[in-house]
Order: C-alpha cells, then structure tokens, then sequence
C-alpha cells in the first residue's frame, strides 16, 4: 500500500508544478547551447595561449 501511496501523492504533486511553455524550453535550450559553445571557446583560446607560451619558455 506504501508504493500506491507514493504514486497517488506523486500524481497530485505534478499538478502543482509550473511547466515552461515551448517557447520557454527552445530558447533556454538555444541559450544553453550559445553559453557552452562560448565557454569552450574562451577555455580553448586560454589553453593554446598558455601551451604558446609555455613552449616559447621551454625552447
């Protein structure tokens, strides 16, 4: 009975949850994508410098 219970009182949670509209999830997604895409450039930029220079005191 404690697995129906569970199910039934998660049943009516859901319907107190605020779902996003599509437009909501399309543009957070594209805004996820557009930040991860920037950071790795960012962090690949700072990685070749640094390899740059490292190989300039090296040699």
């Amino acid at each position: 009975m404690q697995f129906i219970d569970y199910i039934r009182d998660t049943k009516g949670e859901l319907k107190h949850i605020s779902w996003p509209t599509r437009p909501q999830v399309v543009g957070f997604t594209v805004l996820v994508i557009v930040l991860s895409v920037a950071t790795s450039l960012y962090l690949g930029a700072f990685d070749t410098l640094f390899t740059f220079i490292v190989k300039k005191l090296v040699i």
